[in-house]
């Protein structure tokens, strides 16, 4: 069997958020079974000599988009520790002029140009090197346009005849809606996908409704995620149509590799340490309160948010109870960028409070120290398709403080059940994150259940070793 991935970034080339580390970590629990090959594009971000990329011979290639013709290369390595080719889709003009996976302040039109002709070489490449995939596995709305290609453009192409589509949905609020002329660019055939059993949605192309409805299957992250898509609460208004391929959608949490995040072996934290030695977590948590300017206190807990800086990771509710969180008996370290209007409420926290700091930015290096250095993880989302913060948390012992939604739900065991790993709070509410914030720095004086819980959190399993049997055995369903 032969499975080809097809996604904008991949883990540990290219990274801007959770996509990246399943792209990433997933196929390396599948070589055994199956002939992978990734295809992502080759951001202007990615360290070509650091990762071994080179170019393969005789790789240029030209494509026709509206009379303008895009030149692309191809290059290539290897996924890490693995077997497993990964291929570099290159273009001056759509990927390498960039130094961030996904640039701020692009025009719409353009974005969609850059992943239309990454999807279309990726296919057109495939073919140069006789990869004949059984499985197609696209990711979110860069690469949807993939299974209407199949569908469309290739419908009478035998190379691609026997390949099913597997379209997973990472996130549902972003879709990639625009104009019906971008069509024409992409070179599709509107007689065959603009309609409303293709990819019409409310008179506007919108990608995402076109793989969810040529896709003969449709995964989301998690199994709560799956549910809570078919609502009008969660459903973004694809809601309608996921109701109609209820058939095809399934939901398979994603894991996190303990191979690259074990607290054991993490050559980033100021000191290893397992759940043996979970001393070892003061020293992390001392060092990192000293780098962001936090008096230690060991009777005062640490809680820390790693995010993307937007509303759906519940950044308004921190802004709705900002002066409450400066009179509780504990301190917070924030790590994240995104809306401007959020980074500057972190920044005004950072400096005019006693007890908050924030980093605007993102290293991986530092949010591996802040895992390790806090009691607490706090994850307040209005919507979570799964969460790989949550699961990373546990794993260094730092207990999520989660809204139950999405994948939050289906991870963490809220106090005070048997073997709770963290704490949950329902309605989306500052006040009610503030009540489970409190009931955490209860239980932080209570070193025994403290203790009880984190151990019940390092020994969660969330690795890809579960997960990936049920990828696999969906794979089988439609390769026969």
């Amino acid at each position: 069997m032969k499975i080809l991935f097809v996604a904008a970034e991949v883990a540990p080339f290219s990274k801007a958020g959770g996509l990246s580390d399943v792209i990433g970590s997933l196929p390396k629990y599948l070589e055994k079974d199956a002939e992978i090959a990734i295809f992502t594009p080759l951001h202007g971000c990615i360290d070509q000599k650091k990762y071994g990329i080179t170019e393969l011979e005789n790789s240029e290639m030209w494509i026709d988009f509206e009379g303008r013709p895009q030149k692309f290369r191809l290059f290539m390595t290897k996924l890490p520790e693995t077997d497993i080719n990964v291929f570099f889709v290159h273009n001056d003009w759509y990927f390498t002029c960039f130094k961030e996976v996904y640039p701020k302040w692009l025009d719409t039109r353009y974005e969609h140009e850059r992943y239309i002709a990454f999807s279309l070489a990726t296919l057109e490449y495939a073919k140069q090197l006789n990869f004949r995939a059984d499985i197609i596995h696209s990711n979110d709305w860069h690469t949807a346009m993939i299974p209407l290609y199949i569908k469309a453009n290739y419908k009478f192409d035998e190379f691609w005849s026997g390949a099913k589509n597997v379209f997973e949905i990472h996130n549902l609020a972003y879709q990639g809606v625009w104009f019906e002329d971008v069509l024409d660019f992409a070179n599709m055939r509107k007689d065959i996908v603009y309609n409303e059993w293709g990819c019409e949605h409310y008179g506007r192309v919108n990608w995402m409704k076109g793989a969810i409805n040529y896709s003969d299957k449709v995964i989301a992250v998690s199994p709560r995620y799956a549910q809570e898509i078919l609502s009008g609460e969660f459903g973004e208004g694809m809601d309608y149509t996921l109701r109609g391929h209820t058939n095809k959608l399934t939901g398979i949490l994603n894991g996190i590799d303990y191979s690259v995040f074990n607290p054991k072996t993490d050559k980033n934290l100021f000191k290893n340490y397992d759940i043996n030695s979970i001393d070892g977590k003061e020293e992390n948590k001392k060092r990192i309160c000293e780098y962001f300017g936090l008096k230690y206190n060991p009777e005062r807990p640490l809680i820390a948010l790693i995010s993307r800086l937007v509303p759906q990771k519940g950044i308004d509710l921190i802004r709705q109870v900002e002066n409450d969180l400066q009179y509780l008996n504990a301190d917070f370290i924030f790590l994240g960028s995104g809306d401007g209007a959020y980074e500057n409420l972190l920044i005004w926290l950072s400096n005019n409070t006693p007890n908050i700091r924030a980093y605007i930015g993102y290293r991986a290096d530092l949010a591996n120290q802040i895992y390790a250095g806090s009691d607490f993880f706090l994850m307040p989302s209005k919507f979570e398709p799964c969460g790989l913060s949550q699961l990373i948390a546990m794993h260094y012992g730092s207990l999520p403080i989660v809204r139950a939604t999405g994948g939050l739900d289906n991870t963490v065991v809220g106090y005070p059940l048997d073997n709770s790993t963290g704490f949950k709070f329902w309605d989306y509410d500052g006040w009610r994150m503030i009540e489970a914030i409190n009931c955490a720095i209860g239980v932080y004086r209570d070193k025994y259940t403290l203790n009880a819980m984190r151990k019940s959190a390092m020994e969660a399993d969330f690795s890809w070793k579960k997960s990936s049997l049920q990828y696999l055995d969906l794979y089988k369903s439609l390769a026969g």
